[in-house]
């Protein structure tokens, strides 16, 4: 099981690579195999072609964005927790060469996630923020409306900011925007009384 996970990792490092030197289409499956240093069956055992390579990638890759967040943040309650990671994961997203690849080029592949369907990374991310919001709510730091609901708005927020900073690049420099992220955020998952 080991040095299955291990080969995986290495097709999926390969593919990081493929993708950020060529992008999406001009990537194969054939050009990944070759760069792993395996045969082209193995690659296919694994993916049948390359958008669910590419999804498997994106979702490795998100995680340990995501994973890295959450240990970082040690604030107090849950929604300083949670609203931490947002940011963090914000921020580290801004900085990813795989993510910023998509954004400059691969729009489309993006487009899907965005509009019409979530993926596997969008369905962990809900699934770290639902469980934040749950302690929210068990701390008495996020306001009692459907957890799962919370989730999605979260997520979609913190979705339009990764994805369109340049939008707003002329009036907020990134460490402004992520702010306004928090106070968003904040301002958004607070328990009502709290803000009156």
């Amino acid at each position: 099981m080991t040095s299955m996970r291990k080969r995986e990792d290495a097709i999926l490092d390969a593919a990081r690579q493929c993708i950020e030197a060529f992008g999406v289409r001009r990537t194969t499956l054939t050009d990944v195999a070759r760069r792993a240093g395996v045969s082209r069956p193995t690659v296919y055992r694994h993916w049948p072609d390359i958008s669910s390579l590419v999804a498997d990638l994106l979702t490795r890759e998100l995680r340990a964005v995501f994973d890295a967040c959450a240990l970082e943040a040690d604030e107090a309650t849950a929604r300083e927790r949670l609203i931490h990671q947002c940011g963090g994961t914000v921020g580290a997203l801004w900085a990813h060469p795989l993510f910023n690849r998509f954004v400059d080029t691969e729009t489309d592949v993006l487009a899907t996630y965005v509009f019409h369907r979530f993926g596997s990374s969008q369905r962990a991310a809900l699934g770290l923020i639902r469980a934040e919001i749950e302690a929210g709510h068990a701390d008495g730091s996020v306001r009692k409306e459907d957890a799962g609901r919370l989730a999605r708005l979260v997520l979609l927020t913190v979705q339009a900011v990764t994805t369109s900073r340049r939008l707003v690049a002329d009036t907020l420099s990134d460490d402004r925007l992520l702010e306004e992220l928090r106070l968003l955020l904040d301002g958004y998952l607070r328990p009502l009384e709290a803000t009156r």
